[in-house]
């Protein structure tokens, strides 16, 4: 019997949703192979994630934007897995060079997935999640509008996961300590737009899953 061009459509559309859950899938699971080396990195990843993608629904973005944003900040630390294990994990300071080590992970993240035919930036978000509009951060010291707007999200999201949340070398700072951080950057090292509505979101509710 001859295909009408619904039944096309239909099976478009269900070849569509496979593809997005194997990617989903393969994600997940570039997520948990970090986790086997650091768990802390893992469960930053997911945050980071979730809370990117909230901050840009908020925004009122483009649905294909939103899910580069999600993807991206799912695994925007996988450089890391190029990090010896007891720097991920130790417990005190790390020294300047320990430091230089673990900045290397933006560039090694960019390598690892430059060449995947991804429908979004997310190499470059990997690449610039630590980049500040005021052309502090690293690797390259961009500024302004030289940084695409899912950075600009996702370095709210990382800072504030990351001071709001425990780490190997210290407790959890909290929520408000996290809020009042961003809120002194804003417009020097973040988007005063991604600061207000990542404020707006926790002095309405939102928490980390």
């Amino acid at each position: 019997m001859k295909k009408t061009d619904k039944d096309k459509d239909e099976i478009l559309q269900t070849t569509l949703e496979k593809l997005r859950k194997s990617l989903d899938c393969t994600i997940e699971a570039i997520s948990r192979m970090i986790e086997t080396r650091d768990p802390y990195t893992a469960g930053h990843q997911r945050r980071v994630a979730d809370l990117s993608r909230t901050i840009a629904t908020e925004m009122g973005l483009p649905e294909k934007q939103i899910d580069g944003i999600r993807i991206g900040g799912s695994i925007h630390d996988i450089g890391k897995i190029s990090i010896p294990a007891e720097i991920l994990s130790k417990p005190s300071k790390l020294t300047d060079i320990e430091f230089a080590l673990i900045k290397t992970h933006t560039q090694i993240g960019y390598d690892i997935l430059k060449d995947i035919d991804f429908p979004w930036p997310v190499a470059n978000i990997v690449l610039q999640h630590h980049e500040r509009i005021n052309g502090s951060g690293y690797p390259n010291g961009l500024s302004g509008d030289e940084l695409i707007i899912e950075v600009k999200i996702m370095a709210v999201a990382d800072v504030f996961e990351a001071i709001a949340s425990h780490r190997p070398y210290r407790p959890a700072h909290g929520v408000d300590v996290a809020l009042e951080e961003i809120a002194k950057n804003s417009g020097i090292l973040f988007d005063p737009e991604v600061v207000e509505i990542c404020s707006k979101l926790f002095k309405k509710g939102y928490a980390f899953k």
